[in-house]
């Protein structure tokens, strides 16, 4: 007969075996850690920095707590990834273009009309694509933790609407600082200047430069329609972020810590995502509305784009080398249906 003390040991045997395997809030220390952006707060890649921080604070049961610096309050994107480098500021959150100069893969999310629908974005970003370029980060001194977006780019001036490729023509536009982007819009005539997104009200209202390219929700978070009268709806290229961790910070947190961050970055990455979607539509009429006079690009001339830019492409698609863009390629072709 087994006895009642053996059933005792054993639910005090398994219980212990279930706390042994499972993370606990006793398992996760206290902590206070900084996360820093590049724009203001209502930005969805802002409002995604701090749910990530919500959520984690939660699923740490308010032992791991972040504070989130916006508008460039820690420097921009490169000066941030740098302090992450050092082991001084935890996490950032950094368009991928960004990151080009550390790891030349990245150029290709940046490639002009690539991608045509967000369901194209999420499977290529959240497949062996996207997580094999975060393997790249890694040697690098950064972890990649989630992928959030700008999103899709178009271009406002103050001189002239641009419904072709030839009225770029002599136009000074501000582009990320990245050689890609340079090529891409010298290659349309105009004269693109690398600045960071800090620079450019100053630059747009002293007339420094005509105009440049971003995303809807960048232009309405920084006030751009107050110094920029046309918006052009070029869409000519797709913009991810990623949400980056110092390797030095995650290389300090136990196995339990590293779960709840990863968990909470791709939650925080989902809700930006949708957040980012859900406001495009709404901030075309908004800057209407603000005096921005707004113009759509036929498809006929978003070819003519493409086409007058395919020597970037396949200059760029030298450097990065490999067979990246074949399997891009073959990517966006099962989304497309095509065999």
């Amino acid at each position: 007969m087994i006895s009642r003390q053996f059933f005792i040991f054993s639910a005090a045997a398994a219980a212990a075996l279930v706390l042994l395997g499972a993370p606990t809030h006793a398992q996760v220390r206290e902590q206070n850690l900084k996360v820093g952006t590049t724009l203001p707060d209502d930005h969805p890649i802002t409002q995604g920095a701090k749910k990530f921080g919500e959520l984690l604070q939660a699923k740490s049961g308010g032992k791991m707590k972040v504070r989130v610096y916006s508008s460039s309050s820690l420097g921009n994107e490169m000066q941030m990834q740098s302090a992450l480098q050092g082991g001084v500021q935890d996490f950032s959150i950094a368009t991928t273009t960004t990151l080009v100069g550390m790891v030349k893969e990245y150029s290709l999310f940046d490639m002009p009309y690539m991608f045509r629908t967000t369901a194209e974005v999420d499977a290529v970003l959240d497949g062996p694509i996207g997580k094999q370029l975060f393997g790249l980060l890694e040697p690098k001194g950064l972890i990649g933790l989630s992928y959030m977006e700008q999103g899709f780019r178009d271009t406002t001036n103050s001189k002239h609407p641009i419904t072709k490729w030839e009225d770029f023509k002599g136009l000074k536009i501000r582009v990320q600082p990245s050689a890609f982007y340079v090529d891409m819009f010298n290659a349309l005539g105009a004269n693109a200047v690398p600045m960071t997104i800090n620079e450019v009200y100053t630059a747009m209202e002293t007339k420094a430069i005509d105009g440049h390219e971003n995303s809807l929700a960048a232009i309405n978070s920084n006030r751009f329609q107050e110094v920029q009268k046309y918006l052009s709806l070029t869409g000519h290229a797709y913009n991810a972020v990623a949400l980056l961790v110092s390797k030095k910070t995650f290389d300090k947190l136990n196995a339990d810590e590293r779960k709840l961050v990863r968990d909470a970055a791709q939650e925080a990455a989902a809700y930006e995502r949708d957040q980012s979607r859900k406001l495009a539509g709404s901030l075309l009429e908004k800057l209407k509305k603000d005096g921005m006079q707004v113009n759509d690009v036929s498809p006929a001339e978003k070819q003519r784009l493409a086409e007058k830019l395919q020597p970037v492409v396949d200059k760029y698609a030298g450097i990065i080398g490999g067979d990246w863009m074949q399997r891009m390629s073959v990517e966006l072709g099962k989304m497309r249906g095509s065999k």
